[in-house]
């Protein structure tokens, strides 16, 4: 095996492009400081830039980077002004990651889909295929399916019957969309998303666990991003629903009924159960477990690894297990450590006592 050479600069294989310092300044209404000549055609850390790659610095904690960093060109904070500097410019600019969203595609640009049905792809009777769709080898469009225009779908997709997908979509390799689904513009859904499995929903009766069938539906909003691996089941009795926005990360589950609104962050691993109602714009961190039929309330904040018992008001912020508000958890904690020094104290009074 050849060994890995940690030192070497990582190539990107999105076929960088190259902007000027001064290029830049101007494409992010920033101050200028130094060579405005200097050319980048990639983006990395302060610490392993290299001279032809661009940089940002926009919290304190990595700000001794900047003297020593390689890098040609970096954003930097209004805060960090007077930070000395070890590349050849720099741009003064408020919120440099917010503006590096502007210089990114003209970094990388983005690579359109090449058009046309793979002849290796099963388009089923009765679908509907937009303008420029773009679908990959061995997938399959179910019958009376409807692409719209510029919607890409990636090799060993299976696209059920009646599936509906909003115009400028994408679809990775193998990602299901289970019969009925319906999924809006912009959306991407990375490998190995599967939208619209029946939920877990049993009865028990006659001595065993009867299945109870799933007729809702899976509804997916625009501009809706779903990460790798992650599952979104169909209603049972009524709709499953992701926002307008709405952003999940991957390995989370979203379990039948739920409704998720608008603008919403779900981060790695989190588990929602059923019928569940997410506000607009609520976070929730990894590893975080919501129990049924719960409401958290909009612009509301869970902490990483929560278990969440009870409805969180919206604009609060709950962490803990049991979820509490964030103060009160951060007591209990601080309470739960200082607990078994408490005991020790407690059994060398009563070894004491029982001593007399």
């Amino acid at each position: 095996m050849t060994p890995v050479n940690d030192s070497a600069k990582s190539i990107s294989g999105d076929g960088a492009s190259t902007i000027t310092a001064e290029a830049i300044a101007a494409l992010v209404s920033g101050e200028l400081i130094g060579d405005g000549s200097v050319s980048v055609v990639g983006v990395a850390p302060l610490d392993r830039a290299e001279t032809d790659e661009l940089s940002i610095l926009s919290n304190a904690k990595y700000q001794s980077l900047l003297a020593t960093t390689r890098a040609g060109v970096v954003l930097v904070d209004p805060a960090f002004r007077d930070v000395a500097c070890g590349s050849r410019a720099r741009i003064i600019v408020e919120k440099p990651l917010e503006k590096l969203l502007a210089v990114l595609p003209r970094l990388y640009p983005e690579r359109r889909a090449p058009g046309g049905v793979s002849p290796t792809a099963r388009i089923g009777r009765g679908a509907v295929l937009g303008e420029r769709v773009t679908i990959g080898d061995y997938a399959i469009i179910g019958v009376n399916a409807k692409l719209g225009d510029d919607v890409v779908v990636g090799s060993h997709c299976v696209v059920g019957e009646d599936v509906v997908i909003g115009q400028g979509s994408r679809l990775w390799a193998h990602v299901t969309v289970y019969r009925g689904a319906s999924i809006g513009a912009r959306v991407f859904l990375h490998s190995g998303v599967r939208l619209g499995s029946d939920g877990f929903g049993y009865v028990f009766r006659d001595g065993g666990h009867q299945k109870i069938p799933h007729v809702g539906r899976c509804i997916v909003g625009d501009d809706v991003e779903i990460g790798a691996n992650s599952t979104v089941d169909r209603g049972s009795i009524d709709d499953t629903v992701v926002g307008r926005g709405t952003k999940v990360d991957n390995l989370v589950h979203v379990a039948h009924n739920v409704r998720i609104g608008e603008k919403c962050l779900i981060m790695a691993q989190v588990g929602i159960a059923g019928s569940v109602t997410v506000e607009d714009g609520a976070i929730i961190a990894g590893q975080a477990g919501i129990a049924g039929h719960l409401t958290i309330g909009a612009g509301a904040r869970v902490a990483a690894q929560a278990g969440v018992f009870g409805d969180i008001p919206a604009g609060e912020t709950w962490s803990g297990y049991p979820a509490r508000p964030h103060r009160e958890s951060l007591r209990a904690s601080a309470a739960l450590y200082k607990l078994a020094a408490m005991i020790r104290r407690l059994e060398k009074l009563l070894e004491g006592s029982e001593a007399r």
